[in-house]
């Protein structure tokens, strides 16, 4: 894993970019060897020599043109004009140099002159095309540099079939370099905007969320506390007149509607805060599809008390948080049980990396055991509630796994029982928007390996939930 962690520790954006770097970093060294070395091969002594430092020196060049027009593609730092004008400059002057060479007779094979022309205009062109943004410039470029070696061709007095050559050479190399750089270019570009969007989408998605519990506070507190003002203020009036029996009345009142106040409010964030473990289940199991992971989900029958199915639905959120967050994972599994009394929930996934790709991974990753991390912390605190444990650790295969145990019938999982409602920071907007759209859907049962939605009228409110059944109907 030492030898990997510094690629599958990446986001799929740097991947790319990474990738496309090296890429550029090999086309330095495809540079030297295809043309310096053809034209130290094929041209006399000293010249060939002069020559493929030359061809080396443009080389290096372009490859730190390539680097910091790839610094611009992604928006790091503005467009290489200078070097951009250097790169130009330093393929025309080679290039018309091998013309001149050749019409002297000092390059004496039409083959070497070929490589050096085609060469250095094919590779100044790539470099120039990753700095541009519009196709039709980068299709100037290319007409432009055939255009111009024809041009030189004919001021050196070359001959016709050579002139036509080197421009059809000049052609094919600029059309290929320049389709290479400009789609590479574009494609560093687009993955960097979707990660972007997709970062967007999460921001909003939590501000969306937060004017829904803005929305159910207002309709809870709005018309309560306008009442309250109204009453208040009859009881002032009727105290100044001497009525002080109807201002008790109404002082009585408004302490009703205070404590109505005080219990709609606590339900409404007892419902924020409480997480469903079916609602997890299968919002686990989408966003991880859309993320690319394969996943999927084994519940067996067994009856689930309230804070039971809270609880493990908030190990669930967690461990797919951090499976999408610090692992490389290609497979995820999630299976509920009940073992020797227990409830039993086991998330393993496939993308240990640095952060081992989940909760509590190795290393210094966030909530990984030893590391004071709060993702561990937080569900360690809301299991221990109910005398359950959670356990992380790695497996041979590059694989990961979190497992969470809870008594059936423990402290606090009585029938009365309330859910823990502190829970940890986990659980991301994807998810929330995931688990609100499963809510709108209805229940889900599941059984085995398939999910099969079913439209099962939804209770009153959450306290009719009490204890479900995982993997039958509830």
């Amino acid at each position: 894993m030492k030898l990997t962690g510094w690629w599958s520790r990446r986001s799929n954006p740097e991947k790319v970019e990474l990738y496309t770097r090296w890429s550029y970093h090999t086309f330095v060294v495809i540079e030297v060897l295809y043309i310096g070395l053809g034209v130290l091969g094929g041209s006399p002594n000293p010249l060939g020599g002069w020559l493929f430092l030359l061809v080396c020196a443009h080389s290096v060049l372009g490859g730190v043109l390539a680097s910091r027009a790839l610094d611009w593609t992604v928006g790091r730092r503005g467009r290489p004009h200078r070097l951009m004008v250097a790169h130009a400059v330093a393929s025309c002057v080679l290039a018309a140099g091998a013309l001149a060479l050749r019409r002297s007779g000092a390059l004496g094979d039409m083959g070497t002159a070929a490589i050096m022309v085609t060469g250095m205009a094919g590779f100044g062109i790539g470099g120039l095309v990753l700095a541009l943004a519009k196709v039709r410039h980068m299709l100037w470029l290319v007409l432009g540099s055939a255009v111009g070696t024809a041009l030189m061709c004919l001021a050196f007095g070359l001959p016709v079939e050579e002139v036509v050559g080197f421009s059809i050479g000049v052609v094919i190399a600029g059309l290929l370099l320049a389709f290479t750089s400009g789609f590479s270019g574009w494609l560093l570009r687009s993955v960097w905007e979707l990660d972007a969007a997709r970062e967007l989408q999460a921001r909003l998605a939590v501000a969306e969320e937060r004017l829904r519990f803005g929305r159910d506070l207002h309709d809870v507190m709005g018309r309560n506390l306008s009442v309250i003002a109204l009453k208040s203020e009859l009881a002032v009036q009727l105290a100044r007149r001497g009525l002080a029996e109807r201002a008790v009345e109404q002082m009585a009142e408004v302490q009703r509607l205070a404590q109505d106040s005080q219990r709609e409010v606590r339900e409404v964030v007892r419902g924020y805060r409480e997480a469903d473990l079916h609602t997890e289940l299968e919002g686990a199991r989408g966003v991880l599809a859309a993320a690319g992971i394969a996943c999927s989900v084994t519940a067996g029958d067994v009856a689930l008390p309230a804070p039971v199915q809270s609880a493990l639905a908030w190990v669930v959120r967690e461990a797919t948080t951090n499976v999408l967050r610090h692992g490389d994972a290609r497979r995820c599994t999630v299976s509920v049980g009940a073992q020797e009394g227990r409830a039993v929930l086991v998330v393993e996934n496939d993308g240990v990396g640095q952060a081992a790709g989940g909760v509590g991974g190795p290393a210094a990753a966030p909530g990984a055991p030893g590391s004071g991390g709060t993702g561990l912390t937080g569900l360690r605190e809301r299991l221990a509630a109910l005398d359950g444990t959670l356990e992380a650790a790695r497996l041979p295969g590059a694989r990961f796994r979190v497992t969470a145990r809870v008594p059936l019938g423990g402290p606090g999982t009585g029938p009365g029982a309330e859910p823990a409602s502190a829970g940890p920071a986990g659980g991301t907007a994807v998810m929330r928007r995931a688990a609100g759209a499963a809510r709108k859907r209805g229940r889900v049962r599941i059984r085995g390996r398939v999910s099969d939605r079913e439209r099962d009228e939804r209770p009153a409110d959450a306290g009719e939930r009490g204890a479900g059944v995982v993997g039958g109907a509830w």
